[in-house]
């Protein structure tokens, strides 16, 4: 399972990293764009594109941000800790379900293995911080049992 921590880890942070990657190509588009327009126009129709443009980049600044919030959450993991009770970091299997406590992202699929990663201050991922293996957590009238985790 171990190993697998270790894949999923670097799934992620490969998937973080080429969404900060596009968006930072969107965002130096849109500024060149702008720039290029400045030079070359001028009247209402040119203002208002402009203000367009503007908005579309504080939207994909605002995206970026979140996208480096995630990548310094998954920054701080260290796949190859090991600890007695779930931790950031922690891959989890309960239910028959893999959860990997870091920030929420889409589910993956890691070696024919489907995997959910939720943040801990999900109300699952809340429960599951500090739980051992056999502790059950309930959420939403639905009990999860912690099958083993690492």
């Amino acid at each position: 399972m171990q190993s697998l921590k270790i894949k999923v880890l670097a799934y992620y942070r490969q998937q973080v990293q080429d969404k900060e990657d596009a968006f930072r190509d969107m965002i130096d588009a849109l500024t060149e764009g702008a720039a290029n327009d400045a030079k070359g126009s001028a009247g209402d129709k040119h203002e208002t594109a402009l203000s367009m443009m503007h908005l579309e980049q504080e939207k994909l600044n605002h995206k970026l941000k979140e996208i480096l919030e995630q990548k310094s959450v998954l920054d701080k993991i260290e796949a190859d800790t090991v600890s007695s009770k779930i931790i950031l970091g922690s891959l989890v299997k309960a239910n028959n379900m893999y959860l990997f406590l870091s920030t929420a992202l889409p589910k993956i699929i890691v070696e024919g293995t489907t995997v959910f990663a939720l943040s801990p201050q999900s109300p699952l991922g809340s429960k599951l911080l500090g739980s051992e293996k056999g502790d059950e957590v309930e959420v939403n009238n639905t009990k999860y049992i912690i099958e083993e985790f690492c």
